[in-house]
């Protein structure tokens, strides 16, 4: 069917599992891969040079992230990658909106609170806002 896949990653288990499963489950002529930047109360309160330190140090951890994805994907699969800064549940429904993809395929950490227990707070307000289906990959 050659599907349009919106797979956001970070450095976890869920994420990477998310990965493979959006290979085995559907069969993606493109994935789009998002690793978002949160830039938390420390990062927005660094002055001038630090932050934009910070910034970058993410930003090339991003980068790494991105290849260690292609590599695993090999050949075969047309990659996208976008790198947004924000909330990471509003910027994956934003780029679920804005790239046109037929399916978000993501990893859940599960970890936030009661609503939390069976699917993570991120992944909970992805499903429960984005333009298109959504396939958690649990561990």
């Amino acid at each position: 069917m050659n599907e349009r896949l919106l797979v956001p990653i970070d450095d976890s288990d869920p994420a990477r599992a998310a990965l493979e499963e959006a290979t085995e489950l559907f069969d993606p002529g493109e994935i789009v891969l998002l690793h978002v930047l949160e830039m938390d109360e420390v990062t927005y309160g660094a002055a001038g040079a630090a932050a934009e330190g910070i910034r970058e140090e993410r930003e090339e951890e991003a980068r790494e992230l991105f290849d260690d994805a292609r590599r695993t994907l090999g050949d075969d699969i047309s990659v996208e990658t976008v790198l947004e800064t924000g909330d990471p549940s509003s910027v994956i429904v934003d780029v679920a909106e804005s790239t046109n993809v037929d399916h978000v395929v993501m990893g859940s950490h599960g970890r936030s609170g009661l609503s939390g227990i069976l699917v993570g707070s991120v992944a909970k307000n992805v499903i429960g806002n984005s333009p298109v289906s959504v396939t958690i990959s649990r561990l």
